[in-house]
């Protein structure tokens, strides 16, 4: 099973890692509270990141926007799922 953490950053710069070596469900739940949370509506928390085990960052929020993966890269993912079988929704 693939494993992720999850950071929040600070304006400061400062960073905590909020969830470590996690499934991806936990790492996505964890970034949906921290993306939402009071912290981030304050502008306390101005970036999220889940990075996998080799601290590949696999998704970035920042300042209220996604900027990692781009939607270029989601719709060009999607299309080529869908010339394959690996397109959850066929199965």
């Amino acid at each position: 099973m693939e494993l992720y953490n999850v950071v929040q950053f600070f304006p400061d710069g400062q960073y905590e890692y909020v969830r470590k070596a996690v499934s991806a469900e936990e790492a996505v739940k964890a970034t949906q509270h921290y993306t939402t949370s009071v912290g981030a509506r304050m502008g306390t928390t101005v970036r999220v990141i889940i990075t996998d085990m080799m601290d590949c960052t696999c998704f970035e929020w920042k300042d209220g926007k996604i900027i990692y993966p781009t939607q270029e890269l989601i719709d060009g993912t999607l299309d080529a799922m869908e010339k394959t079988d690996e397109n959850p929704a066929k199965n």
